[in-house]
């Protein structure tokens, strides 16, 4: 009886969604049966990962670089019938023989090129094979031997005449290296070889059997279609502008072109390369004209038109000084039967193999000989394909179990071993970056990306040693945005160890951490008033600067001394003063007036109300942010939302930190301060403070009291002001 009851599933939660445990061969078994909702992700591409590339270039079976849900399965179905002891897949790396399922259709072949491979390689006694046993595919397949790719290297030819058949079609043709590592022939390259040698001799026969024809001038036929094709669009130009002239007398002018276009060609500086005067007519156009061959010809063309008389005119048809339009057609249907040769030419990339060559190859069946060797070498094809079938057993021993952690679920990328898809560490403003990607184009990848709520830096990294370079982006997840702007150095290492310039180049700001949200609207309040005071400073100074300009270039006399109206701005001073204390006071014995308790109660009041904000908007994002996006935008098509929270985020991104342990001084030898003032000052404030508490000057009545007399004092003074003011003429 079928046991037909679910599988019991594991989950784990991560990153806020849950993810499925691979960790027995029965969960192997049930993948098919899970949900696709519940992968992690149901695409990625084959490029651009920290995963061993021929083991994906063995899951994509449809070759179009990108692994999808149903190869996954495909390939744990096909590990899972190959073996044996399917649990390996979760043991060390290193295939056992014993593992090998030889009760499968083509298990026994598979022992058997396991264990011919580790001959091969000198382990006979060996029971595991790895990895680095396979890396070097041209181990396996040694030069010098039928290696069952249905290609001949030039290892293979065994003599003279084939060693040049192969090297010429390989220097003529894309042909890929075979596994061996040589360039290879296959069957159908040499066929095309063959038709092209064939018809390109055929053809080069053909100017000797109707040399007569083809080859009106003998060997001297070739120069003489030079000059005539140098020349030929421009003598039938002519005698259609002559038809022309003949046709209607008005034309005969205008065929010689206007005065206007002379007049131009006049101005010009003038070359036998001069555009205008290439474009003018051979030679005057008159009604039954003759082209002269050597006096009266466009001086832009005089040298074409010589050699054509010397190359063509004078052997077809011999020496004269003009030519008529008789003459002319008399010279082309001469010379047609070469140009229907040359137009019958056929299309190959052999034309610098002479006749003899090529034909020596025809003759010889160097062709055939060669396609015995290359179906003697596809006769193998099932023993090597054996060899194969053991290496993608070997990788996916090591390397499945991997990939379905990275896929199925993300379980690599949340327990920090890093994700096929992460590209090594980025160290830049006293931080380190774990997460880090490849990109292709930056604005790009930018437009999705920026929806994961994580601030992005893009780096362009150069490689000094091999002049290489490429494009990552990183996300910062912990710290301070502050120092993090285009235009910043760091240092990037790559999975393989290799150190990469690194510079920032564009930058996706969002919020990092609560800290630095808690921060900001103070940072940016100052910056804002630095700003101003800035601006203002600059332009008190403009102002000074042009007020002084003014003087020295109209000195004036200076304009006596008004009382009137200084004791109006003084009164207006006194006035603010007064407010401004009266306010300061009110506000001072409000707070004294309250119990102690409230105070740190109303800073705290204060802080929020200016923090608050931005801290709560932060908290928001940081609890969107998203793994998702990031990958979606490198061509993945992750399946949840894979969140990035707060505690996750100081871990990808990792701040500067003294070892435990370490002994610190504190005393910074560049760092002159004299605290004794300081303190002093802070003693004789509080000490006043205390005074002024104990006498109850903070009385808001005795404040009252205190101003009272001192806003009058200000009131009477305005008035008075006033009043002078009024009494001026």
């Amino acid at each position: 009886m079928t046991d037909t009851a679910p599988h019991h599933w594991r989950f784990f939660r991560s990153g806020g969604f849950d993810q499925l445990r691979i960790e027995t061969v029965s969960d192997l078994r049930a993948l098919p049966q899970l949900d696709l909702k519940l992968w992690a992700t149901l695409a990625c591409p084959t490029t651009g990962l920290a995963f061993d590339a021929r083991t994906l270039g063995y899951i994509d079976t449809d070759h179009d670089q990108r692994i999808r849900a149903p190869e996954i399965l495909a390939a744990v179905e096909w590990a899972l019938a190959h073996l044996s002891e399917p649990q390996c897949l979760f043991a060390a790396p290193g295939l056992p023989l014993s593992a090998i399922n030889i009760q499968v259709e083509d298990g026994a072949h598979l022992l058997s090129s396991a264990r011919r491979m580790l001959h091969n390689l000198g382990k006979a006694d060996a029971t595991h094979l790895y990895t680095s046993d396979t890396d070097d595919l041209t181990a396996l397949f040694p030069t010098g031997q039928f290696n069952g790719d249905g290609l001949v290297s030039i290892s293979l030819a065994g003599d003279d005449a084939l060693r040049d058949l192969i090297t010429d079609i390989t220097t003529h043709y894309e042909c890929p290296n075979d596994r061996c590592g040589e360039p290879g022939i296959s069957a159908e390259q040499l066929a095309t070889f063959l038709e092209h040698a064939q018809a390109l001799t055929a053809w080069r026969a053909r100017a000797i059997v109707e040399a007569e024809h083809v080859m009106p001038l003998g060997e001297a036929t070739a120069q003489a279609i030079d000059a005539y094709h140098a020349v030929a669009g421009k003598i039938d130009d002519f005698f259609m502008r002559a038809q022309f002239a003949a046709y209607d007398a008005r034309a005969a002018a205008l065929m010689n072109g206007t005065e206007a276009e002379l007049t131009d060609l006049a101005s010009q500086i003038l070359s036998h390369q001069t555009e205008q005067a290439l474009k003018m007519p051979l030679a005057q156009v008159r009604i039954e004209a003759t082209l002269p061959l050597s006096s009266g010809i466009n001086p832009a063309w005089i040298t074409p038109m010589r050699a054509f008389a010397q190359a063509v005119v004078t052997p077809l048809l011999g020496a004269r000084e003009s030519l008529t339009q008789d003459d002319w057609l008399e010279l082309k249907a001469r010379l047609q039967a070469h140009l229907d040769w040359q137009a019958s030419k056929p299309q190959t990339p052999l034309d610098n193999l002479d006749s003899a060559r090529l034909q020596g190859y025809l003759d010889r069946q160097d062709g055939a000989r060669l396609q015995a060797l290359i179906e003697q070498d596809t006769q193998i094809a099932a023993e090597a394909d054996g060899v194969l079938a053991v290496d993608k057993l070997i990788r996916f021993q090591h390397f499945l179990l991997t990939l379905l952690n990275n896929f199925v679920s993300l379980r690599a990328f949340y327990s920090q071993r890093d994700g096929i898809f992460q590209s090594g560490r980025l160290y830049l403003d006293g931080r380190s970056f774990d997460l880090c990607l490849p990109v292709e184009n930056a604005d790009k990848h930018a437009a999705l990306a920026e929806q994961s709520y994580t601030y992005l830096a893009y780096c362009d990294c150069s490689h000094a040693a091999s002049g290489r370079k490429r494009t990552i982006v990183v996300a910062a997840t912990a710290g301070s945005a502050g120092h993090l702007i285009v235009g910043r150095n760091g240092i990037f290492y790559d999975r393989q160890g290799q150190d990469w310039d690194a510079t920032i180049s564009k930058v996706v700001a969002n919020p990092i951490s609560l800290r630095d949200a808690f921060w900001m609207p103070y940072r940016r309040i100052g910056k804002l008033i630095s700003d101003q005071i800035q601006k203002l400073a600059a332009s008190k100074e403009a102002a000074l600067e042009a007020q002084a300009s003014e003087k020295m270039a109209a000195p004036t006399a200076s304009a006596a001394f008004d009382i009137g109206k200084f004791a109006g701005v003084f009164a207006a001073i006194g006035l603010a003063l007064g407010a401004m204390g009266s306010a300061f006071a009110l506000m001072i014995s409000g707070i004294m007036a309250m119990p102690w308790w409230k105070l740190p109660l109303i800073v705290v009041a204060i802080v929020l109300l200016i923090s608050g904000p931005s801290v709560v908007l932060a908290w928001f994002k940081l609890r969107a942010r998203s793994l998702a996006p990031i990958l979606d935008a490198n061509g993945w098509a992750v399946n949840t939302e894979a969140r990035i929270n707060i505690g996750f985020g100081t871990a990808l991104t990792r701040l500067a930190a003294l070892p435990k342990g370490s002994e610190r001084a504190l005393k910074d030898p560049y760092v002159k301060t004299n605290y004794i003032p300081w303190l002093t000052a802070l003693l004789l404030i509080t000490a006043l403070f205390a005074l002024a508490w104990y006498q109850g000057w903070f009385d808001r009545q005795t404040l009252a009291d205190w101003l009272a007399p001192a806003a009058a004092e200000t009131t009477s003074t305005a008035t008075g002001a006033d009043a002078a003011t009024a009494s001026q003429p």
